[in-house]
């Protein structure tokens, strides 16, 4: 798939439509995402990695908020010589088109699904992994315990979710600081202030970033055995869960 390099806030007056997941946002997000979320690969190759470790032969894995499919191909990679069936959901059409375009592309005979629902209204169940890979955050917050509680229970003892988000910091220097060198990062990679600032504004009450104290106590009062963070660039991190 061709991607676009992701222009949609370079001009503009007055305040920004709220961010959604259209199709013009499909034609760039490749290059949105690798230019916006700072150690994006690195996540990747972690997923795959642990994707590995977990698969359990018979079981599922789920990429929930799958976009275009990169967490989900890199379940594939790491589960190729597995019997692990793969389950990807998204509630943009024009995600999903795209993803299932990606995913029977590359892994023709493997057991993937791809499912235009609402996340939190999917049947999980015989998950040996689920990978939410910046999702949660545009899920609104006084729905996430009971989305993280239902991932619990659709889970095999020994099953594990990773959890990547955008995160805040309870001291308000820091958290400013860490905008800041997000700021500085989007900014190397060719975004202007003013697409910064207007990207920002269309994000505004879209995502909603909590601090990891907030997603720790969540998986914890969920059931989940370990929690730990295993992977974080500025304000950006990976956690994992495992039951």
């Amino acid at each position: 798939m061709v991607s676009g390099k992701d222009r949609l806030f370079e001009s503009g007056q007055g305040h920004p439509s709220p961010f959604e997941f259209n199709q013009a946002v499909v034609d760039v997000f490749p290059d949105m995402i690798e230019r916006s979320v700072p150690g994006y690969r690195e996540t990747l190759q972690g997923i795959s990695q642990m994707a590995a470790h977990f698969a359990r032969d018979g079981s599922c894995c789920f990429d929930l908020g799958c976009s275009l499919g990169a967490a989900s191909l890199a379940i594939l990679n790491g589960t190729r010589d597995r019997d692990v069936a793969l389950v990807a959901v998204d509630s943009s059409a024009a995600m999903v088109k795209s993803c299932e375009q990606v995913l029977h592309g590359e892994y023709p005979d493997s057991a993937v699904r791809v499912l235009l629902q609402d996340i939190r209204k999917v049947d999980i169940s015989n998950a040996c992994l689920v990978v939410m890979n910046y999702t949660l955050q545009f899920v609104p917050p006084a729905q996430r315990d009971e989305l993280i509680q239902r991932i619990y229970q659709g889970l095999v003892d020994g099953g594990a979710l990773i959890l990547s988000e955008k995160i805040r910091f309870t001291d308000p220097a820091l958290d400013q600081w860490m905008i800041e060198r997000h700021h500085q990062f989007k900014r190397a990679n060719g975004y202007s202030d003013l697409e910064i600032s207007r990207k920002r504004d269309a994000l505004e009450d879209v995502l909603v970033p909590e601090t990891l104290e907030d997603h720790t106590r969540r998986m914890g009062d969920a059931g989940f055995s370990m929690v730990s963070t295993w992977f974080q660039s500025l304000n950006f991190c990976s956690m994992i869960a495992i039951r």
